[in-house]
């Protein structure tokens, strides 16, 4: 499985990328890989050194010495790499680095080894010395534009990914990489023509569909979104995830009736699938039918325990419903989730004054109060203070 793949892209993305079954070199570094590039470092260096100690008599024993101390190198490497102590993996094939600075795959394996770490800009350094030594590599134009795009250099990475492209233009994942910091980058017209030569490489993947209909949501081309999303569904029936995409885009366009339906397929194709939940919820919400939000909501929360975004809607509607106790506990909770967050130490106010619970509802306005004018909500402090003001009224 290529590593870089599943740490960058989105679900979708990382999804596609499985579909490219083109043979190709892997540009993972794992435990017989290293083993390898180890052996093929070693036994170019040896001929090397052979053909110029023939050569030169007198130098042969320092280069024999020079070959001996780059193996050892290369195997302590590769142990420290089985490990997993990618830390001291790095220091050692430096040291191997600093004997033959002319192997670019001593390079790219100190690329793969910081990129895991999660240090992409020294990646990105590691994979551009592998590439000065050999600049017609595919892969590592790729792992490159990688590096980039997670040191947030999105410019460079697209420049390395249309270099891959022009080196292996048959390969999904370059296409794949391009396309996503071109989204980020907000070129649109760009990722969309990139996600539809992955169709011409690699026809009827729905996947590339909803990635199209994601550049053009985005430039609020809802019509023509849906169009490509309902290509999607046709080739992929049984996806909640362009199910739920098909939702999103039909409440949009304020098409509440087909959104619900989208979204209860995708609920009955994965019940557990938290954005479908939540979705539904907003959709019964605005419809007034609290009582059926409010359990999307709590199957919502049921999924994902510590989601502010689910926990704020049951609140919300234990609130209009007048289950006040309730409510106290959910807004408890969610101070311990969102403790920077007003709006939920007015709305524990709101509960608690319905409870007479005056002292308590004073603190938590208060704390409302102060958190609204660290944000420079001026209506949120406004409205704090003539919560305060009733508050304190009715203590009397």
């Amino acid at each position: 499985m290529d590593y870089h793949l599943f740490l960058m892209k989105s679900p979708t993305e990382r999804r596609l990328s499985k579909l490219h079954q083109i043979p190709q070199r892997k540009l993972t570094v794992q435990k017989q890989t290293l083993f390898l590039v180890s052996s093929l470092l070693f036994t170019g260096l040896t001929t090397q050194l052979n053909v110029a100690a023939q050569a030169n008599q007198p130098l042969i024993l320092s280069q024999n010495q020079a070959s001996e101390q780059l193996n050892e190198l290369l195997r302590q490497g590769r142990d420290l790499v089985d490990n997993g102590d990618y830390v001291r993996a790095i220091t050692t094939y430096q040291q191997a680095a600093n004997i033959d600075r002319q192997n670019p795959k001593i390079f790219s394996g100190i690329g793969y080894l910081y990129a895991n770490q999660g240090n992409f800009p020294e990646a990105a350094q590691a994979y551009q010395q592998a590439i000065s030594l050999e600049p017609n590599n595919p892969q590592w134009q790729y792992a490159l534009g990688y590096s980039l795009a997670n040191a947030g250099d999105n410019a460079g990475a697209a420049v390395a990914y249309r270099r891959a492209i022009n080196l292996d233009g048959n390969n999904l994942n370059n296409y794949i990489g391009l396309g996503t910091v071109l989204m980020r980058s907000k070129d649109y017209d760009g990722a969309i023509a990139t996600y539809q030569k992955i169709l011409e490489l690699n026809p009827g993947t729905p996947e590339a569909y909803e990635l199209i209909a994601s550049a053009l949501v985005k430039q609020e081309r809802s019509q023509e979104a849906l169009r490509e999303l309902r290509k999607a569904a046709q080739l992929a029936p049984r996806s909640s995830r362009v199910q739920l995409s098909l939702g999103t885009v039909l409440v949009s366009q304020g098409n509440l009736a087909a959104g619900m339906e989208a979204f209860q397929k995708a609920a009955q194709l994965e019940p557990r699938n938290f954005q479908v939940q939540i979705q539904i919820g907003k959709i019964l919400q605005a419809q007034e039918d609290l009582a059926g939000a409010l359990q999307a909501f709590e199957r919502a929360s049921a999924i994902e325990p510590n989601s502010v975004e689910a926990k704020a809607s049951i609140g919300e509607i234990l609130l209009k419903q007048e289950q006040y106790l309730l409510a106290i506990v959910t807004y408890q909770r969610l101070t311990e989730l969102a403790p920077e967050n007003p709006k939920v130490y007015y709305n524990l106010g709101l509960a608690l004054k319905e409870r007479d619970r005056f002292k308590e509802a004073i603190v938590a306005v208060e704390k409302a109060r102060k958190l609204y004018q660290s944000q420079e909500d001026n209506k949120g402090v406004e409205r704090a203070e003539a919560l305060l003001k009733r508050l304190k009224e009715s203590r009397r």
